[in-house]
């Protein structure tokens, strides 16, 4: 009932697997997570939402945008031709995360560590895309059927300051640097 209503969402790990649990929709019989959510499966997940409940033209929905947030890791999802700047707004999404952890203006590398994968798979429900991070271009990008995905990963801090509203500082940072396209 709610996504027909919104142009966008972020959710985290629970959030994303108990939807799809609820819903009957792809990995529904995963219980839990098991350490860091596997990127294929959560790529498999937020497809699935926007493929069966965004916007496309057969379907009166609004839903065009999906910033999901896990400790590791970021990704944006969009439904392409309604949002620009992803990488940079998937990008601030992190560093915010890394931020307001530690309580910090910047990212101080001695209080965080990375704990994403350096390789993953972009599905395991379609033909995958195996990827390997890049140090240097830490925003990585994939496609598929009119759906776009930008992965980028946390640096994670050591020790956390600032926990509470973390996730809504994430979205909220994430939207600050996304370009809307009107329709």
């Amino acid at each position: 009932q709610v996504f027909p209503l919104v142009n966008s969402i972020g959710l985290n790990e629970q959030e994303l697997l108990f939807l799809t649990q609820s819903a009957s929709g792809p990995h529904a019989s995963l219980a839990s997570w098991s350490g860091i959510p596997d990127v294929g499966v959560v790529s498999d997940i937020l497809f699935w939402i926007l493929k069966e409940h965004g916007k496309m033209a057969e379907r009166a929905s609004d839903l065009t945008r999906i910033h999901f947030h896990t400790l590791a890791y970021h990704i944006l999802v969009t439904v392409d031709g309604h949002w620009g700047n992803q990488a940079a707004a998937v990008a601030a999404g992190a560093r915010a995360a890394g931020t307001q952890a530690c309580a910090t203006d910047t990212i101080d590398t001695s209080k965080v560590f990375l704990k994403a994968p350096l390789e993953f798979v972009t599905s395991h429900t379609e033909a995958p895309s195996k990827i390997s991070l890049n140090p240097d271009e830490p925003v990585v990008h994939w496609h598929r059927e009119g759906i776009s995905f930008h992965f980028t990963p946390v640096l994670v801090c050591k020790d956390p300051v600032r926990t509470v509203g973390l996730g809504d500082a994430i979205s909220a940072e994430g939207l600050l640097y996304s370009e809307v396209y009107p329709q």
